[in-house]
């Protein structure tokens, strides 16, 4: 796993965690995705505490920009965090 500072939390059936994965490709960046509905046990319990933290409603996807969180699949957030023009 590579220390990018983005993180992801998705769930693979997700057309919008899809959509954010796909940009996040296309513009090259680099980023950790972690889809939640996959892991099971202890593990898939952590992260959900992990992600109520930030995000007490467990909304999807929540992407993680160094101290910026961003619920959901908003391009021009994603953008502005990643000072992409």
């Amino acid at each position: 796993m590579s220390d990018c500072g983005i993180k992801l939390y998705a769930l693979s059936t997700c057309i919008h965690c899809r959509n954010t994965k796909e940009f996040l490709d296309k513009c090259g960046i680099e980023y950790h995705c972690i889809d939640v509905d996959k892991l099971v046990g202890e593990e898939r319990q952590q992260i959900i505490e992990e992600i109520k933290q930030a995000n007490p409603s467990c909304a999807f996807p929540m992407l993680i920009i160094g101290d910026k969180v961003i619920i959901g699949f908003r391009q021009d957030e994603i953008k502005e965090a990643l000072n992409l023009q």
